[in-house]
């Protein structure tokens, strides 16, 4: 029997990108479903997503939420989505194409070939980041070793938001219970893995920054990432991550 996968994309001001992006999913040579979460984009990202799921109606879905409530927030709906709907392989990606669409297939190879969760990786090879200014590659790259640090966690990209899940991960993460909403959720999410003993791989990818729309990042989603590790540490240490 064939694998279920699905593309979980969260959204947020993303008329520029979105069509472009689902068309190049869709062409892909794997079979790969699509679900995008929007938090109710005043820019009508959701309108377009309904126009191309009338041409590819069980491939594309779409679900909108009632407000912003941050990255993690929407990828945990999406999660809880496509465990309902039984996929086999949950993957994470931007709407901004700074991830490749090409390399979910090197994902999804990764995780059949073993590994629980497969990473995509700027930072496994050296520094694999195009278009950011060197100070977010600085921020980015310091971040994932400080988390190396303070938790052990044996990966170079901690705040990657490229990775498959296979469908066993998800199952046995409490994710009611997942407390950081921003970058701060890609490690968090990460080093619950880390903690039940899953097999986590990384892949090397060519990150390129968007070139249309506006980044999401801001000082208050650094924050929580920089102390919410700490909490998280503490909290597996007392063991009641």
């Amino acid at each position: 029997m064939q694998d279920k996968k699905i593309v979980v994309i969260p959204t947020y001001n993303e008329a520029e990108n979105i069509k472009d992006l689902l068309l190049c999913v869709i062409h892909l040579k794997q079979d790969f479903d699509i679900l995008v979460v929007d938090d109710s984009s005043p820019d009508g990202t959701s309108n377009i997503v309904q126009e191309m799921q009338k041409e590819y109606p069980n491939q594309i879905f779409l679900t909108i939420r009632k407000q912003k409530e941050g990255l993690g927030k929407a990828y945990i709906h999406g999660f809880q989505w496509a465990l309902k709907y039984k996929y086999d392989y949950i993957f994470e990606m931007d709407a901004d194409f700074s991830h490749n669409p090409k390399d979910l297939s090197r994902l999804y190879g990764a995780c059949k070939a073993g590994a629980d969760l497969a990473v995509g990786s700027r930072y496994s090879q050296g520094v694999n980041v195009v278009n950011w200014p060197m100070n977010r590659v600085l921020l980015s790259f310091f971040a994932s070793k400080y988390v190396r640090f303070i938790t052990g966690l044996p990966i170079h990209d901690s705040t990657a938001g490229f990775v498959c899940y296979s469908k066993r991960v998800l199952e046995n993460l409490p994710l009611d219970q997942i407390k950081l909403v921003g970058y701060g959720f890609q490690i968090e999410m990460k080093f619950r893995t880390y903690c039940k003993k899953f097999k986590i791989v990384e892949v090397p990818i060519i990150f390129t920054d968007r070139t249309k729309g506006e980044s999401k990042m801001s000082g208050a989603i650094i924050n929580e990432a920089v102390f919410g590790v700490i909490k998280m540490k503490l909290m597996a240490l007392l063991g009641k991550l």
